[in-house]
């Protein structure tokens, strides 16, 4: 677990809840990210898994990273184990051609590169080492300061948008943006709940439409209150 301010306390009370894993801290130096451009829905906790590579122990060779408004409802077996192939990431986007087009213009790339979602990615740890540059991350970002919108997504698609691996965004990172959009285009092939449970491993609530705030809009969220109850009935325990 990457922080910058968790006590041996809190991570005892993360590894009580957790008992089947085992919980790992890695003390981070604030100051490495000083020069990076953070905001309070963008800390500068996002650049942690940029970084990745240089804060794991280095028997790692991979690493699955979810973000925190992410549900698994299936297994990640075939996700974390899929063979790279010579990708530094693997991960799923959630852009279409357009605006795809428009992200590469702003960050001044290549068009064939995809803008990845960076909620659900597996990271290639070894080959990171060897080609990622501290320098080569602070110039890019000392470049186009004034031009990322989502830092972290930026940064990846910039510098390694040839070296990514896209996975299917239906099965590992699916959202209710994704889902609604799917279902629009092609309203004979809707794409139901029963159809969710059955093809989905990953729900993501990205951006600001979230089941646990107000004003939620979405057919996902049911899989969160599921959730919700499962662990209100186990006393708050993880099963």
């Amino acid at each position: 677990m990457l922080h910058s301010d968790l006590t041996a306390d809190d991570l005892q009370q993360i590894q009580q809840k957790v008992p089947e894993a085992e919980i790992l801290g890695v003390s981070i130096d604030e100051t490495f990210f000083q020069d990076f451009p953070e905001t309070d829905r963008y800390p500068r906790q996002i650049y942690y898994r940029i970084f990745a590579a240089q804060f794991l122990p280095a028997e790692l060779d991979r690493v699955l990273y979810l973000d925190t408004d992410t549900i698994a409802i299936q297994p990640l077996d075939d996700l974390y184990h899929k063979a790279f192939d010579g990708a530094s990431y693997i991960a799923c986007t959630h852009v279409r051609a357009l605006f795809n087009k428009m992200n590469c213009l702003r960050l001044g790339i290549a068009e064939d590169v995809p803008y990845i979602n960076t909620g659900v990615m597996v990271l290639n740890l070894k080959q990171l080492r060897q080609q990622q540059t501290t320098e080569d991350v602070l110039a890019f970002v000392s470049d186009k300061k004034n031009r990322l919108l989502l830092p972290d997504q930026d940064i990846i698609t910039a510098l390694y948008g040839k070296q990514i691996q896209l996975a299917d965004s239906y099965r590992y990172n699916l959202s209710d943006r994704i889902l609604a959009m799917y279902n629009a285009r092609h309203p004979n092939e809707i794409r139901s709940i029963d159809w969710v449970r059955q093809n989905t491993s990953v729900i993501h609530y990205c951006g600001k439409n979230k089941p646990w705030k107000s004003g939620y809009v979405g057919k996902l969220g049911i899989f969160y209150q599921e959730l919700l109850e499962t662990e209100n009935n186990n006393g708050g325990t993880r099963t």
